[in-house]
């Protein structure tokens, strides 16, 4: 029977302590386990959720330790993570359970000298019948970098950005987990019977109220096994790529380029659009992420996608072309509910990102045909990767002129922005944090 806590243990100093990312991290225990069902359900909960409260976990633990956060061992403070969040945040999971398992876990990994310390850390928790303190709402960075756990410096630039009520709606909307987000494949299916094979089966279905052809599904169980998945009827995007890929347009027999493609779902979804008539250049940097769009893409029956290796930053030319994608590496500050992780790192290389955005852009900018569109993307919410780039392009760029979004029914703008800038928040639309912005050339 395998141990879930201390896989969670292993997974979690993985990444917390390796650089790991969670998602890969947990697909790769879960396989080298043999883990499924209820198994995987709980290793996730554990993980994800300790990744998630991190900060209000350390903040918690100071109330009930007698030794400092930063001199407590790496693993010894992991376990005391699992146990306290077990405690607060897993009401299936009996006190005692979560105290006597977490000693049992230091002694598996040999951490005989703080299963005591652990043990007396976690009881006086419960003996408290779990309470415990925030700081004051009126401290509002610390409150709202304590209470959603996210350091001071991204809750700091939030404010600055968004004030207090957007902000704390963000927070609340990069905990728990994302819903699973697809697309029908209107190449191979219809909306109507895909809906109908997979509520056969079980699968719990939501159509998006606005876009079409969006499914959020739960109670899947393994993709891999749906026989609609198999066959291609639909692959997994979140909704935002999904309206960035809409918004581009791409129309059957056009040309065009997704400069940082992979995954390769907005490549997917302009096949899809374009009724797999026409040209799409999917291109990006890494070589083993061109396997993975060429095998969607043969799964979904899209025989326009042409993956190839390339630096979007680079020299290199694009083929001419009528519509031309953007969407450059960022701070991921969107998709933080994805990757709870990346709120903790401090090798990030941030103040650089806005040069290779700029840089990504005005190198494929150089290739877009005249009255062709280009959409600059992200998935973060920092104002100065997003309408920074975009105000700095068009003034350097007077060949250029950002074209009004046509925003479908229900998605609005939530923040003072162009009419050609679009800022999704994660926890508002049931989609991740998203920035898009659409531009025109208008002359050679």
């Amino acid at each position: 029977m395998a141990d879930i806590r201390t896989i969670a243990h292993k997974v979690l100093y993985r990444v917390l302590h390796e650089d790991a990312y969670s998602a890969i991290a947990i697909n790769n225990a879960v396989r080298e386990e043999h883990l499924g069902g209820v198994d995987v359900s709980f290793l996730s909960a554990l993980v994800y959720g300790v990744l998630e409260r991190k900060l209000t976990l350390e903040y918690i633990i100071r109330q009930y330790s007698s030794i400092r956060i930063k001199k407590i061992e790496a693993k010894t403070l992991i376990v005391l993570y699992l146990g306290v969040y077990q405690l607060i945040y897993m009401d299936k999971v009996p006190d005692s359970a979560a105290v006597n398992e977490s000693v049992k876990l230091c002694k598996r990994l040999r951490l005989y000298k703080s299963a005591g310390f652990v043990n007396a850390v976690l009881r006086n928790l419960v003996r408290a019948d779990n309470r415990y303190t925030i700081p004051d709402r009126q401290d509002t960075l610390r409150y709202l970098s304590v209470m959603y756990s996210c350091p001071d410096t991204i809750v700091s630039e939030l404010l600055q950005a968004y004030g207090e009520p957007l902000t704390e709606r963000i927070l609340q909307g990069i905990l728990g987990r994302p819903p699973l987000t697809v697309r029908v494949n209107t190449l191979k299916t219809d909306q109507e019977t895909l809906i109908a094979a997979l509520s056969e089966q079980g699968i719990a279905v939501k159509e998006c109220t606005f876009l079409d052809h969006t499914l959020f599904l739960s109670h899947t169980g393994s993709l891999e096994k749906i026989p609609q998945f198999q066959k291609g009827h639909f692959f997994v995007e979140d909704a935002a790529s999904q309206l960035c890929a809409e918004l581009l347009g791409a129309q059957p027999g056009e040309r065009i380029a997704d400069v940082c493609a992979a995954p390769g779902g907005k490549s997917l979804y302009s096949a899809i659009r374009m009724k797999n008539r026409g040209e799409i250049f999917s291109y990006d940097i890494h070589e083993h992420k061109l396997k993975l769009m060429q095998e969607n893409a043969a799964r979904l029956g899209v025989t326009i996608m042409k993956p190839s290796l390339r630096d979007a930053a680079s020299s290199d030319k694009l083929p001419v072309c009528q519509r031309i994608l953007c969407d450059v590496p960022c701070s991921g500050w969107g998709i933080l509910r994805r990757k709870p992780e990346i709120r903790y790192k401090t090798d990030t290389n941030i103040d650089n990102l806005t040069n290779l955005q700029y840089s990504i852009l005005c190198m494929s900018a150089n290739q877009l045909l005249l009255n062709g569109t280009l959409v600059y993307s992200t998935c973060t919410l920092r104002q100065d990767e997003n309408h920074a780039v975009i105000r700095r392009f068009l003034a350097e760029h007077p060949d250029f002129c950002g074209v009004d979004l046509n925003l479908p029914d229900g998605i609005e703008h939530l923040t003072e922005e162009e009419p050609y800038c679009l800022t999704l928040f994660p926890g508002v639309y049931d989609t991740d944090g998203f920035f898009i912005a659409k531009l025109r050339r208008t002359a050679p």
